[in-house]
């Protein structure tokens, strides 16, 4: 990071974001003086506080210690999820002074170490963190930044060393392209962003030019992924399972590798698609050049991702399942999960779209995966940067699922402050929340009620 030497003073703006945090984070531990702005309180921004991260809430430039407006000496850092038209983003462009996009400062991190990148339009968040749990528990330097909180360690930024950097390669806003990748894997290049990309064959190719950054390195891809590397997978491929079985819970399975089998591994993740994605972590990591039975060892002590497949609440009576979905191919995965795991039961979903221009571009892939449950309660659609596109709404999502060969039994709006009477009326024993917006703050709630109530 030779270039941003001189740089003491680093101002984050949208400083509570899941990467943002953790770049800020690795910034204050490299003895940099950091500070920044979110719109809203949060548990991240309340720890970057703990760790003596300045954080305001207000749109207020002139609140901004003087130390981070000096042209000499401090850098400024945003999110292009950010509104744009946002007073302090446009006060720091008039005034002069470096502004740099979260990628490109990671880009430049990036340079510094070994980098190990996960990208793909699903599993990344899940893949890199297993990869990061992977290397740390094997005694590997790390530093990571990742796409969630882990759980049992509590944090979205794994730091041990500066030996390897493992990272979740972004495809939103082409962020990715600014890394500069040792070994990486790609999980799947199902279309998303289309509001960036504006269509199929230009995300696709975009997958194929970050690709094209491991030109005499190593990429390892999914084997559903149609682009050349090292094939990854259950079924096929250089690193492949063999001996496959489910007991208790828990996938037991063998792992073909080029150097040969490593018997006898676990993943308590559900899902095949999280199977999918702990073998990747295992063949980036085996290339990076960590000890097979290390990582053997290490893969059957991984406690998950918030928000991936999370148990809230799993006793005899109800159980609350919460992932972070938010694209018709990661609900069908959840549901492939749930099914596998619970072969018997009714499943209820609740479903908050995310982005309008992400429901209208997948509304009926969306109307397809949602009908598979036998409840669908649907919370209005999330925003984010977005503004309303007319026509497209969740009651147009709802009128599809209702459409489709087989419907659920119920399909219907659901109101935040309804939740709990909406769960309590459809009578199953296992519920299903998905979405990527604000819907985490209402699982808590919803949570807290139920647990009062069943547990």
């Amino acid at each position: 990071m030779k270039e941003l030497q001189h740089i003491s003073h680093f101002y984050f703006i949208g400083i509570g974001g899941i990467g943002m945090s953790a770049l800020a984070r690795y910034l204050n531990q490299q003895g940099k003086k950091v500070a920044g702005y979110d719109r809203v309180e949060s548990n991240l921004t309340q720890n970057l506080i703990e760790e003596g991260i300045q954080v305001q809430y207000k749109d207020d430039f002139d609140g901004i210690p003087n130390a981070y407006k000096q042209l000499e000496n401090a850098q400024v850092i945003f999110t292009p999820a950010i509104p744009q038209e946002l007073d302090i983003l446009l006060r720091f462009r008039e005034s002069g002074i470096s502004i740099l996009k979260r990628a490109q400062m990671l880009g430049q991190i990036s340079k510094t170490m070994t980098c190990l990148a996960i990208a793909g339009t699903h599993g990344k968040t899940t893949t890199s963190s297993i990869l990061a749990h992977l290397l740390n528990q094997s005694g590997h330097k790390i530093t990571a930044f990742l796409g969630g909180i882990l759980e049992d360690y509590q944090t979205n930024y794994l730091y041990s060393g500066t030996d390897v950097m493992v990272v979740e390669a972004d495809e939103f806003d082409r962020s990715f392209m600014q890394l500069d990748p040792d070994i990486a894997g790609i999980t799947a290049i199902d279309a998303d962003h289309l509001d960036i990309y504006g269509d199929v064959s230009e995300f696709e190719k975009t997958f194929r030019d970050f690709a094209g950054l491991l030109q005499g390195k190593t990429l390892l891809v999914n084997e559903k992924v149609p682009m050349d590397g090292i094939q990854v997978g259950i079924d096929r491929g250089k690193y492949r399972v063999l001996n496959l079985s489910i007991v208790n819970g828990t996938y037991h399975f063998d792992l073909q590798t080029p150097q040969g089998v490593i018997e006898n591994c676990l993943l308590m993740l559900p899902g095949r698609h999280n199977l999918n994605n702990a073998v990747l972590a295992m063949a980036v990591a085996l290339e990076y050049g960590a000890d097979p039975e290390s990582l053997r060892l290490a893969l059957a002590t991984f406690p998950g991702v918030a928000r991936r497949f999370t148990y809230r609440l799993n006793t005899p009576e109800f159980i609350l399942i919460d992932d972070y979905a938010h694209h018709p191919t990661e609900i069908n995965a959840v549901y492939e999960a749930v099914s596998e795991m619970y072969p018997e039961e009714e499943i209820t979903v609740i479903f908050q779209p995310h982005l309008y221009s992400r429901t209208r571009d997948f509304m009926q892939e969306f109307s397809q995966a949602l009908a598979q449950f036998n409840n669908v309660g649907l919370l209005d659609i999330y925003p984010a940067r977005e503004l309303p596109i007319e026509g497209i709404d969740s009651a147009v999502l709802s009128l599809m699922i209702s459409q489709n060969e087989n419907p659920p039994a119920v399909v219907t709006v659901v109101d935040k402050k309804d939740l709990q009477a909406f769960v309590e009326e459809m009578g199953n024993r296992l519920v299903v929340m998905l979405g990527a917006g604000d819907i985490g703050i209402e699982i808590e709630k919803l949570t807290k009620s139920l647990s009062d109530e069943k547990v």
